[in-house]
């Protein structure tokens, strides 16, 4: 098996870590779906990554529908809870987290085009949708230890990739004075050797 993504990417992360958790070996491709002759519309058609590539040949894009496919390959520290009440309550803060990686995304695109061809209203609607998305994800963990209260779960990762990635490319954005409870659950989250072994080149 293995895995198409960039070293920068949010949702590369999440699954990268996914991988580390549940101790599935797989073969790293690095490729960027911006590069200049980049081979990722071949394995999905959306030119996305992260891609996972299956060893009969089948792909798997879309971070959420990857991490669900490798949470029920191996029963090694389950990361989706079964009971469907819980189990939505994850996807949620997945579904918030990478919403707010897609807003920080757009973001980063938009300032990479020309002066005079960016909207500043666009950009102050991305960035609403960060602001208010981190407000959610503070107020939602409140004073748990981790997402889903006691238990470290997809949710926790989801989490940790966003943060890491406004940290990566959003620096001004000083959530972590306005959010002492997120800031405990990332450096919790940056002990874990999956974070570590995931974290974002340095200089990227």
């Amino acid at each position: 098996m293995k895995l198409i993504a960039s070293l920068t990417s949010p949702y590369a992360r999440k699954v990268r870590v996914a991988l580390v958790e549940k101790k599935i070996e797989y073969d790293l491709i690095e490729e960027s779906p911006w590069a200049a002759g980049t081979t990722v519309p071949t394995y999905n058609p959306l030119g996305k990554v992260p891609v996972f590539v299956l060893d009969d040949g089948t792909t798997l894009f879309d971070s959420r529908v990857i991490v669900e496919y490798l949470d029920t390959v191996s029963p090694v520290s389950r990361l989706i809870p079964e009971p469907n009440r819980q189990r939505i309550v994850v996807k949620r803060w997945e579904s918030l987290a990478d919403g707010i990686c897609d807003a920080a995304v757009a973001i980063v695109l938009e300032n990479k085009r020309a002066a005079r061809q960016q909207s500043k209203d666009w950009l102050e609607r991305q960035r609403s949708k960060v602001d208010l998305g981190l407000k959610e994800l503070a107020n939602e963990l409140g004073e748990k230890t981790w997402c889903n209260g006691e238990a470290y779960s997809l949710a926790d990762i989801a989490t940790g990739c966003a943060l890491g990635y406004l940290d990566l490319r959003h620096a001004a954005i000083d959530w972590r004075a306005a959010y002492p409870n997120l800031v405990n659950l990332a450096e919790r989250l940056a002990k874990r050797p999956s974070f570590v072994e995931t974290a974002p080149p340095a200089g990227a």
